[in-house]
């Protein structure tokens, strides 16, 4: 079936304008493309010729001016879906094996006249703008060549201030409880919607109680907590998983003055809901696309949750009541108040609202990360060591079988008893004990899971956690010397002084020194508190001392000089080298936060603290290689930008625990993942124009900055050796490159800019030796 098109408007729209415009304006409008005649011709079956033969554009068709397609939405995803998704993913990519050639008509010719999109990249993006297209109704488009053949550094950093901020952000009230409450992670019986109200929020709990009334459908369920949160009530709610009510406020008259959820943005994928460390960083790249008053939201959030459930939580579910998450508020605080431009009569406003937010911060300071069990009186450092009985319910089924079969064997009983006896108190297990306790203490961290804190958590005074603590100390100083006017109060009413929290700081940089810093290896390690030593685990959080501001000069010097090299791959920062990651079998997997794999929390901290010390190109060329990753995977993988990814072997496709969230979608990533999309915004701001040039060819990082590498004397044997020993381990996990599903190129077939090169550029996933690069 072909058809004659009639355009009936000349308006002009940004070619890149978002899809919320560009498929509801100009010739997207309603009735700008109107159907004159339809006529029935010999269908080409898609088995007659795999690749359709190139055909010359139309004479008539004017070459001076930007391409236009004038496509039918249905037809033509259908038809290419069905030549070009040949693995049945709903997503075009580089490892989807049809001709990659697909033709479409041109808007000069009324649709008529045929040009091939070719490659990778081009075709994902037709995919793409297909979907969007439907979204807004569109059986018919005029899509601009331009569309598809984007910078893929502009399309991303587009999509993700466009569309994905907004695909992430939640509320909770009536209007967004279908969204929030909807938990993957729950594996009670019950999965009726449930909400928990605190103690004292009696105008909350009656709001909850219209909304269960009004709203039967929902069959929402609400409860109220008890004024005293104990370990034991949090284990009596595990199989009555619920959402943790956040911050509410009147909406305006003219919307009823009712109470409305106030917003906050999600990481996503099966992480629905407001988490402690992701909100910084989301906040983050918030800000950088000025969107500064969500984040100033997601900061109010914290300090509701610190009022009223004691803590910034790991996340605002019932089963993280219990613990925390790395602490981030003074910092995004005062970002927040930066971007809070004053304007007339509003300084007391903003000077009130970080009043508000330090005392919640000062509350959480003493209470959690200065009190026990977290403190530790010898050292005077702080661990992440939360309260908490029985198994995390929030994992998967079989998360702990491996960890429960022995002692479930040992009594004759299955794991499944064994687990419900043990959750229940009739089992005692000193040893079970013991263990999810540093379990707990590890998903506090944030970094669940890794070898570094495997079985010793909670004993440990860590170096991020510390590093984080003397932030706090140095941010309330700084704001109360020098925002505040000296005018600041604590929750009960004491004055503070800047001086008193300089000194806190100082005697923290001095701990910090004395039990972390190892001047032989030129590195921050954790301090094991119980066997009273350091620990030998390397890890990438040891620059957040840097990040901080703790790090002397000369310490500072003497990481980048002597230890950078061990956690620097092509593709970023690794969590931890490999050699304290230690040997990997069938009995001992791997661990997400553990080498090869790279984070963006860690690459962010990384930039922002050698930015801090002066080492500007250290900073951006991590970014860099961060940005690459990233980009090179978006590239070649439908517009993927998933959770974390494997920066040796350069894939998003890990072999890991939990697999990797933002992955599964079809036809077109609508979110991304939180504080990637942050990481490649705030990333975009580090590096200069003829960096971001070379992104947007995916160039390389090691040929872009190889001459600079050798200048730094970090292309020597030494480091050479520890690269191709790093690549070949990371390799290992994809079966030494025999799982094809896990090797990402950029090649021509990429179709990058509209590339038909017939040159291909190997990725190093297949490593190209230094010698055989020019130099």
């Amino acid at each position: 079936m072909q058809s004659t098109i009639h355009i009936t408007t000349d308006q002009e729209v940004d070619a890149h304008a978002p899809s919320s415009t560009y498929y509801t304006t100009g010739l997207n409008a309603g009735g700008a493309i109107g159907r004159l005649k339809s006529y029935t011709g010999r269908a080409t079956k898609l088995h007659d010729s795999p690749v359709a033969p190139r055909k010359r554009r139309a004479s008539h068709d004017d070459k001076s001016k930007a391409q236009k397609f004038l496509i039918d939405v249905q037809e033509t995803q259908r038809i290419l879906v069905e030549q070009e998704d040949t693995d049945g993913d709903f997503q075009i990519t580089v490892n989807d094996l049809g001709p990659k050639s697909f033709s479409v008509g041109t808007a000069d010719s009324g649709g008529y006249r045929k040009i091939d999109i070719r490659g990778t990249y081009m075709l994902s993006n037709l995919l793409q703008e297909l979907a969007l297209a439907k979204d807004y109704g569109r059986k018919h488009i005029v899509l601009d060549e331009a569309r598809l053949n984007e910078n893929p550094v502009d399309r991303l950093s587009r999509m993700i201030r466009h569309n994905f901020w907004q695909g992430l952000t939640r509320r909770i009230d009536a209007d967004g409880l279908e969204l929030i409450c909807a938990d993957t992670k729950n594996r009670s019986a019950n999965h009726n919607p449930r909400i928990y109200i605190p103690y004292n929020e009696d105008e909350v709990y009656e709001y909850y109680k219209q909304v269960a009334e009004t709203r039967k459908h929902l069959n929402l369920e609400v409860e109220r907590l008890p004024e005293k949160i104990t370990p034991e009530y949090v284990k009596s709610i595990n199989d009555r998983p619920g959402i943790l009510t956040l911050a509410m406020r009147r909406a305006p008259a003219e919307r009823g003055g009712g109470l409305m959820g106030v917003p906050f943005v999600v990481p996503g994928g099966r992480f629905n809901e407001m988490y402690g460390w992701d909100s910084y960083f989301i906040g983050l790249g918030l800000l950088i696309d000025d969107r500064w008053e969500l984040a100033r939201d997601m900061v109010d959030n914290f300090v509701y949750q610190i009022i009223h459930y004691g803590k910034i939580l790991n996340a605002n579910r019932s089963y993280y009541l219990a613990r925390s998450q790395p602490p981030f508020v003074t910092d995004m605080a005062l970002r927040v108040y930066e971007q809070w431009q004053p304007q007339e009569n509003n300084d007391d406003e903003r000077k009130a609202w970080l009043r508000h937010t330090l005392q919640a911060a000062m509350k959480e300071y003493h209470t959690v990360w200065m009190g026990s069990p977290r403190l530790d009186p010898k050292t005077g450092l702080s661990r992440y060591r939360p309260d908490g009985l029985g198994i995390p319910p929030e994992t998967e089924a079989s998360h702990f079988d491996h960890v429960i079969e022995p002692y479930a064997n040992r009594l004759g009983i299955t794991k499944e008893d064994y687990m419900q006896k043990y959750n229940d108190g009739i089992i005692k297990e000193p040893e079970l004990d013991e263990y999810f306790l540093h379990d707990r203490a590890v998903r506090e961290s944030g970094h669940d899971t890794t070898y570094r804190f495997e079985k010793v958590c909670a004993n440990l005074a860590t170096v991020d956690l510390n590093s984080l603590l003397y932030k706090y100390e140095v941010d309330i100083a700084y704001a109360i010397r020098n925002i505040l006017d000296g005018d600041l109060l604590d929750s009960d009413g004491v004055p503070q002084e800047a001086d008193v929290w300089e000194e806190r700081a100082r005697l923290r940089k001095e701990r910090i020194d004395k039990y972390l810093w190892n001047e032989e290896h030129s590195l921050y390690y954790d301090y094991d508190t119980v066997k009273e030593e350091q620990t030998t685990y390397e890890s990438v959080t040891a620059f957040w001392t840097m990040w901080a501001g703790c790090a002397s000069h000369d310490q500072a010097k003497k990481m980048t000089s002597q230890s950078l090299h061990k956690f620097e791959a092509i593709g970023g920062l690794v969590s931890g080298t490999e050699e304290s990651r230690g040997a990997i079998s069938l009995d001992r997997p791997n661990r997400q936060w553990d080498f090869p794999f790279g984070w963006a929390p860690h690459q962010i901290m990384a930039w922002k603290a050698f930015d801090n010390y002066g080492m500007h190109d250290v900073a951006a060329r991590l970014a860099y290689r961060w940005l690459y990753t990233i980009t090179k995977s978006f590239v070649d993988f439908n517009g993927v930008v998933p959770e974390k990814y494997d920066v040796v072997s350069l894939t998003h496709k890990v072999q890991v625990e939990y697999g990797n969230v933002g992955t599964d979608f079809k036809f077109v990533p609508r979110e991304g993942f939180g504080w990637m999309n942050a990481a490649y915004q705030i990333g975009l701001n580090m590096i200069n124009t003829q960096m971001r040039r070379a992104l947007g060819t995916c160039t390389n990082p090691d040929l872009f900055f190889e001459r600079a590498l050798k200048r730094q004397n970090m292309f020597n044997e030494t480091h050479l050796r520890r690269r191709k020993s790093s690549e070949a381990a990371a390799k290992a996990i994809t079966r030494n490159g025999s799982v094809r599903a896990a090797i990402t190129r950029i090649g021509a077939e990429s179709g990058i800019g509209g590339s038909t090169s017939d040159t291909n550029f190997v990725e190093l996933t297949e490593p190209i030796p230094f010698d055989q690069r020019s130099t």
